[in-house]
């Protein structure tokens, strides 16, 4: 099926501003030019992109699956468009890093920093995702490179180690019975727990620890955000396992402690994630070997 990659264009941008009239606008064509090139890749295609109510436009299950692989083309090309621009001495462009909220304020902002004072510029764009989610975003070419915590599945993405971190259970006075000795998983699980979504790596990796032990680890409260897990662990809402990192001024401070376990909590090793077999610009090579 030879089709004109032009109506490709079109669909993208109807798609993307949800309005036949923005997209003209927009691509500096007629609006009934617009339409005359919808009503030309349907019929190519043999199937309706679009439910058309007066003046809305609204996807089609066909065209949701359509626009969802053509977004994804035109991400790639972008990022091509970029890399192009990149090669002139780091004079422009930019670099897309896809990183975890915890990870990005505790271990990569001052590499940030740095990079941005050596090339102001080359624009950061940092996208912050859970490590599952940001695998998927550098697939789709949305990041150029993720930091994200290993291993990763190496047939499509080439990982470079980075740091190892320690997650730790803290809590404040509220449970000054556990402070000061050392007690078992199986004790601590007595008690309420405070933890991230079954999602992250994070969770997915005590959750794991408990299940080598013959435990089901089963929190009492999931948050989204590090820093929420801190605070909620600040009130005596339960014991939670944050980065050890996010809590080391209130351990300091003695509002929280750390409880120690018989058993030693696994550390999380993380990497400098690409995508396997895809050129990496200029800038983004250079943060690499900053971060490096």
């Amino acid at each position: 099926m030879d089709i004109n990659f032009e109506l490709y264009k079109i669909f993208y941008y109807c798609c993307s501003n949800k309005s036949f009239s923005t997209a003209a606008k927009k691509l500096f064509i007629s609006q009934s030019a617009v339409s005359q090139s919808i009503k030309q890749l349907e019929a190519q295609l043999g199937v309706t992109l679009f439910f058309r109510k007066s003046r809305a436009i609204q996807l089609t299950s066909e065209g949701e699956m359509l626009f969802s692989y053509v977004s994804q083309a035109f991400n790639f090309l972008k990022t091509a468009e970029s890399k192009l621009q990149e090669l002139e001495d780091l004079k422009s462009g930019e670099i897309r890093i896809g990183v975890s909220d915890s990870i990005c304020k505790y271990f990569v902002m001052p590499y940030i920093k740095k990079f941005g004072l050596l090339y102001p510029r080359i624009a950061i764009k940092v996208v912050n995702r859970t490590t599952p989610q940001l695998l998927e975003v550098l697939k789709n070419g949305m990041v150029d490179m993720v930091i994200s915590t290993l291993p990763v599945n190496g047939e499509i993405y080439s990982a470079v180690p980075f740091i190892t971190v320690e997650d730790i259970f803290v809590a404040s006075e509220k449970y000054s019975g556990l402070k000061g000795r050392e007690i078992s998983l199986e004790e601590l699980n007595t008690n309420p727990l405070v933890m991230l979504p079954p999602d992250s790596s994070t969770r997915k990796a005590i959750d794991a620890f408990f299940a080598r032990h013959g435990l089901a680890c089963s929190p009492e409260i999931e948050l989204e955000s590090l820093d929420l897990l801190v605070e909620f662990a600040l009130i005596g809402t339960g014991i939670a396992y944050v980065l050890k990192n996010s809590a080391v001024e209130h351990i300091k401070s003695g509002q929280l402690f750390h409880i120690k376990t018989m058993e030693e909590l696994p550390q999380r090793k993380v990497g400098i994630v690409t995508m396997k077999n895809v050129m990496l610009s200029k800038a983004v090579k250079t943060f690499i070997d900053i971060l490096l």
